[in-house]
């Protein structure tokens, strides 16, 4: 997620929830009803999730924005049309006029806008990842859970295609029992995305680990049906830490793939830059399922690639997000080498952001918020990512030394486990 937003907010209007009703009067819809009336706070690059949620007479629009730049305001208005209201403060997406709230700021604001737009009884959507530090993630779903407000993390890989042909296959049987998970980030313009902005600066991330690797932690425990217990990461600013070239702010042409490469002809690199462009994790579910993360921010190509091994076989993908894209399975007996495996399963990727999963993502959203219920994403699950990213992360700079990751509190973890109705 990218995106800004400024912290000076303070109080809300309340708007309450109840009684088969959605804050500010609108009735659920069965398809055909009123617009779920959403305001956005924070227009960056993750503005894709609010532009799939503009959907005006198909279930949802976007009214509101905030966010404390007016160029972002303008591109907002420009995007999702003249009667957007758009605002620098936080306190007006808390009016009777919006309906439900989405999150798209900087990592370490989202603890204080998700407990601001729960406690005003807005259904809440947060960009992954729900917060920087546990306490935050605690915070934010004890407040869910007090003033019985629908929350919703946005886990868009949940969605991708790829990811779930991979859990269908497991689901099937088509490995036996999951024993091992490895999972290679490749992130190829990570030195664009993620080291000329706040990214780089580890107060406002706690680190590119959590940041960026909450989503594969997540996928990696949906996989394996199950949560890391115990966390050894190692790993270090290997290459833009080098270089000198630093600026405030993006410059107009800060993404050019060709301009570029190699990673150490970057300029105008964030003025702070102490997160790590190469880190890798070894995790010990609580099922007994063992996992490896591993993540480098300076490689040519931008991929994920997963390999599951079980009782019975192993699976991997080829490509993720892309059409094309495919999962092999090898599980047919014993062989040497074997490119192709003993089945082939090609990845249709849908409409939209992230192989359509954006779209399937917002969908979601749009339906937990005016009924509640059980969902593919969990904020059980979010805080479960935060946590072994965060662990990871300490581990990594305090000598790798193996950590034991807490879990959530039991009435916590049953209560959003039920769907949150």
């Amino acid at each position: 997620m990218r995106g800004t937003m400024g912290q000076e907010m303070s109080g809300g209007s309340a708007a309450t929830e109840g009684g088969g009703r959605l804050p500010g009067g609108a009735k659920p819809s069965d398809g055909g009803g009123p617009d779920l009336r959403i305001g956005v706070a924070g227009f960056g690059l993750r503005r894709s999730v609010a532009l799939e949620a503009h959907r005006p007479g198909r279930g949802s629009r976007v009214v509101a924005v905030c966010d404390p730049r007016e160029e972002a305001l303008a591109a907002a208005r420009r995007d999702l049309g003249p009667g957007l209201r758009t605002t620098a403060g936080f306190d007006g997406l808390l009016e009777d006029d919006v309906d439900a709230v989405i999150i798209l700021t900087p990592d370490h604001t989202h603890a204080g806008l998700a407990v601001r737009a729960l406690r005003a009884r807005k259904p809440t959507f947060v960009e992954k990842p729900l917060a920087i530090t546990l306490e935050d993630c605690d915070l934010i779903l004890r407040t869910a859970r007090e003033q019985r407000t629908r929350l919703y993390v946005g886990h868009n890989m949940r969605h991708m295609p790829v990811v779930r042909t991979m859990r269908r296959l497991i689901a099937e049987g088509a490995i036996g029992e999951v024993k091992a998970i490895w999972c290679r980030h490749f992130v190829g313009d990570g030195g664009d995305y993620y080291f000329k902005d706040w990214h780089a600066d580890r107060r406002n991330t706690g680190g590119l680990l959590l940041q960026k690797g909450a989503h594969d932690i997540d996928v990696i425990h949906w996989l394996a049906g199950s949560r890391t217990t115990r966390v050894t990461g190692m790993g270090g600013l290997t290459v833009y830490g080098g270089i000198t070239d630093r600026a405030e702010g993006l410059p107009g042409d800060w993404y050019d793939p060709a301009r570029n490469w190699p990673p150490l002809a970057q300029k105008g690199l964030n003025p702070v830059v102490d997160v790590e462009d190469l880190s890798m994790m070894q995790m010990r579910l609580e099922n007994g399922v063992y996992a490896a993360y591993q993540q480098c921010h300076f490689t040519p190509d931008y991929w994920r690639n997963y390999t599951v091994i079980g009782t019975e076989g192993r699976l991997e993908n080829f490509g993720d997000t892309e059409t094309g894209s495919v999962v092999r399975v090898w599980n047919a007996g014993r062989r040497g080498y074997d490119p192709e495996g003993d089945l082939t399963v090609p990845v249709f990727a849908g409409e939209g952001g992230h192989g359509g999963a954006d779209q399937e993502l917002v969908s979601e959203f749009v339906r937990f918020a005016r009924e509640g219920g059980v969902t593919d994403t969990s904020p059980v699950a979010a805080r479960d990512s935060v946590a072994a990213g965060l662990l990871a992360t300490e581990s990594l700079r305090n000598g790798s030394v193996p950590l034991d990751v807490p879990p959530l509190s039991p009435d916590l973890e049953e209560y959003f486990s039920g769907g949150q109705r």
